[in-house]
């Protein structure tokens, strides 16, 4: 054993590279995130990119994983095959409370880390579908997400909130994010429903592509979904943001959060934040999605799970809680 360390060490000064402790060398953290089009995967490797920029001090060396997405991740985390993961505000209440597609599953040990951006729910029709609102949709070809997503969880919800069941569209493919903007410009389906930050390169594809028609999200049931669920909030898409939709979209939608287990170690929870916060104004120009975020709605909205203690002693640092 002691051979392999040395010729590692010689091979570690014969390259150039500066040498780490061999305990530093160990630490490696996954992020799971979401398909590779997505604005989860864009903000992990944002993440990792500042983590990873002060490696040689910290020792901590970050990727990330395309996932399935929320779901997916506060489950992989809860099997301890990831470090970190991004989900939906409403899938970590979910997940916390063993309410939804956690029933009878707390997970007790979830942890909070920080949120990040709003996730309007996005719906988008083919332009030759004659699609005016969602409810059009009854009896046609619809993606509904594929499960383990938190866009899957959502949609569940609002079906069941309209009295929906799956049964009532002609089709209710499963197809991933990076799949479902194929497929309507292809005529395969005419729309799909998708949680997601905005600008999307999934929404500005088909747009642009085949003229894709945003639809709004509006009524009686989602009006009650927002006033009964603490992590629901009415959105706005704005007009002119993407090719051929000149209209604002009416919504509504959560925050993407960022989670962990309570046994993630303290430290390296900590250097996440850390990186991110110390170069925030780099951070925030990562993708466009992140533009106007804030450290203080960061560190509060969103956040249904308690704070991971490698979180929390960073904002006392900063000062932002108590």
């Amino acid at each position: 054993m002691k051979l392999k360390s040395t010729l590692a060490l010689a091979a570690t000064f014969a390259l150039g590279l500066p040498a780490l402790p061999a305990a530093a060398q160990q630490k490696f953290m996954t992020i799971g995130t979401g398909g590779v089009t997505g604005v989860y995967y864009a903000a992990g490797g944002a993440i990792c990119r500042l983590v990873n920029k002060d490696r040689a001090k910290h020792g901590i060396r970050c990727s990330v994983e395309s996932t399935g997405g929320s779901v997916f991740n506060v489950n992989t985390i809860k099997a301890g095959e990831l470090d970190l993961g991004f989900a939906q505000s409403d899938v970590q209440f979910n997940a916390l409370k063993g309410v939804g597609q956690f029933k009878d599953q707390a997970y007790g040990d979830l942890r909070a880390v920080f949120s990040v951006h709003p996730e309007p729910f996005t719906v988008l029709a083919r332009k030759e579908a004659g699609v005016k609102n969602f409810a059009d949709f009854k009896g046609k070809r619809f993606n509904v997400g594929n499960p383990g997503s938190g866009t899957r969880s959502s949609m569940d919800e609002l079906l069941g909130a309209m009295g929906w069941k799956m049964a009532d569209f002609s089709l209710a493919s499963e197809l991933k994010a990076d799949e479902h903007g194929p497929a309507l410009c292809d005529g395969k389906i005419d729309g799909f429903f998708y949680a997601v930050g905005h600008p999307s390169a999934n929404i500005q594809d088909p747009t642009t592509s085949c003229g894709a028609q945003l639809v709004s999200i509006t009524g009686p049931a989602v009006d009650k979904l927002v006033a009964d669920k603490p992590y629901y909030a009415k959105a706005t898409i704005p007009g002119g943001l993407y090719p051929n939709n000149p209209n604002p979209a009416q919504t509504y939608g959560v925050l993407a959060t960022v989670v962990a287990s309570s046994k993630a170690p303290a430290d390296t929870v900590y250097q996440v934040v850390k990186a991110v916060f110390d170069n925030f104004d780099e951070f925030k120009k990562l993708h466009p999605a992140l533009a106007n975020l804030t450290p203080e709605a960061m560190v509060k909205n969103g956040n249904s799970a308690p704070l991971h203690e490698g979180a929390v002693k960073y904002y006392k640092e900063k000062g932002w809680i108590k």
